[in-house]
């Protein structure tokens, strides 16, 4: 839940950020976009743990999920 938590305030400030300055720098989005996306992930590849995430779980939390294709 935290995973989702952190994504969502950082898409919430990246849209604000937008909406609020008209533009943003390529650099900055990409960053903002990955962070967003890494937290994404983690939520999705940790959804079945319980408990603290261990070292090993959140390692492979940054791994593309093999069980989830990409839309198009």
């Amino acid at each position: 839940m935290s995973e989702l938590e952190d994504a969502h305030e950082h898409l919430g400030s990246l849209i604000s950020e937008m909406a609020n300055a008209g533009k943003i720098d390529v650099e900055s989005y990409a960053v903002d976009v990955a962070h967003i996306y890494a937290h994404l992930n983690r939520a999705w590849n940790t959804r079945n743990a319980t408990g603290e995430v261990t070292d090993k779980e959140w390692e492979d939390g940054r791994l593309y999920p093999k069980d989830l294709e990409p839309l198009a």
